[in-house]
């Protein structure tokens, strides 16, 4: 399939190959081409530029792109998809006052999604997944991690990993494994977590690594989750195991988890809405990409990730969905662009670089994704006739995408 997009508008993202993230000063950048063309080649971006250099080629399709922006799809590298059901009455509990601590404490929150998920079939958590999953395709997100954690039982975890396992397998858009079974503490371990964290370590992560569910390991360090040396001893036991370490760390606390992340090659640590001095320093000299959780602070109202000090302490950011049924039911990367811009005071140049190839960095794909690249996966959102891409984070409530091509095919 050779296809041809014309009289684009601006072409967004143009990076070369050596460029696998970007920190500081150089997220305000967004590199573009203005009355651009696109050239892909059956799944392939083959080659791009000024519509004054296009030559007359013989393609099987060529779109009309008059007055559209033409950037990579989102890179969605947080996410908790696989689920069974909803948690809306925890939202009416917060409503009424209730703390997302409170809700756990009574039973609620992971714990719930959990009971859950162990009582439905793996063919019913595939069925729900896959419907949110073309959603979100639709929404311009054409990479994405998805996380196990509300199984909590040996059983359960496998069967979240295997219907990942399946929708990697039944989706052109790449789909990454992270296995977080160290997500809350079940009710039959509350007085002895370390019981529970050796079950992860010696008859999850065999299992694991026997049938090959997952590519990255994560971690729940918080107060009232994992404690620092659990944690340490689960990121430790997943590297044994082949598993990259990713760790959700200082959401409601600072701690010292960042820097366990640090420690242990973390490729990202996500949440971080509470920061110190000592997280900066520990994130400077690293390859680990702080990412930020708009949408979860915006429905949780709890604090931002403070991203203005990230960026301006010369450190690199990403952001993702957090899409889960309990804290973030939307996986609307749009949406977590506007939030991004509004609440935490990037510019849209930083949110745009931040969900696209610093997401893609995140889910260590950034060689094939995230940019518009020669050689790279022709992965792209075409959006709707609009002023500039300021508009995209502008009109936080409108749907601006106007298609999505997957794998070099317009996504139907």
């Amino acid at each position: 399939m050779k296809l041809l997009i014309t009289n684009i508008k601006q072409l967004l993202q143009i990076r070369d190959h050596k460029i696998s993230k970007v920190s500081g000063k150089e997220m305000n950048s967004l590199p573009s081409i203005s009355n651009a063309y696109l050239r892909i080649e059956n799944d392939m971006i083959i080659d791009y530029g000024p519509m004054s250099d296009l030559k007359e080629i013989n393609v099987d399709k060529t779109i009309d792109a008059t007055g559209k922006i033409v950037m990579p799809t989102w890179c969605d590298s947080h996410t908790h998809i696989v689920y069974d059901g909803d948690r809306s009455q925890e939202f009416v509990d917060r409503i009424n006052g209730l703390t997302y601590e409170e809700i756990a404490n009574r039973g609620g929150g992971i714990l719930n999604s959990a009971k859950k998920v162990q009582d439905a079939t793996e063919d019913e958590l595939y069925k729900q997944a896959s419907d949110r999953l073309k959603n979100l395709i639709h929404l311009g997100t054409g990479a994405i991690e998805i996380k196990s954690g509300y199984g909590l039982t040996v059983d359960a975890e496998l069967k979240m990993l295997r219907v990942i396992k399946r929708l990697a397998a039944n989706f052109e858009i790449p789909i990454k494994a992270t296995f977080l079974g160290a997500h809350a503490v079940p009710k039959e371990f509350k007085h002895n977590p370390n019981a529970y964290v050796d079950l992860i370590i010696s008859e999850m992560l065999p299992e694991i690594a026997k049938e090959n569910l997952a590519e990255y390991i994560d971690v729940f360090c918080e107060k009232g989750y994992f404690s620092i040396e659990q944690s340490e001893r689960i990121l430790k036991a997943g590297k044994l195991f082949g598993l990259i370490p990713k760790i959700h760390v200082n959401q409601f606390n600072a701690f010292g988890g960042v820097s366990l992340g640090v420690k242990y090659n973390a490729l990202s640590v996500d949440h971080i809405e509470e920061l110190n001095e000592d997280d900066i320093t520990a994130l400077k000299g690293s390859e680990t990409m702080p990412v930020a959780l708009p949408s979860c602070s915006y429905f949780l109202s709890i604090p931002y990730t403070p991203g203005r000090e990230i960026i301006d302490a010369g450190l690199p950011l990403a952001l993702a969905s957090d899409y889960n049924p309990g804290s973030t039911p939307s996986g609307n990367m749009n949406f977590v662009i506007s939030t991004a811009c509004i609440k935490m005071k990037l510019t849209p140049e930083e949110a745009i670089n931040a969900a696209t190839i610093n997401g893609a960095y995140a889910m260590g794909i950034s060689d094939s994704y995230g940019s518009i690249t020669k050689g790279k996966k022709a992965n792209v959102i075409i959006t709707k006739a609009v002023p500039s891409y300021n508009t995209l984070p502008y009109a936080f409530g409108d749907n601006n995408i106007d298609s999505v091509i997957i794998s070099g095919k317009v996504y139907k």
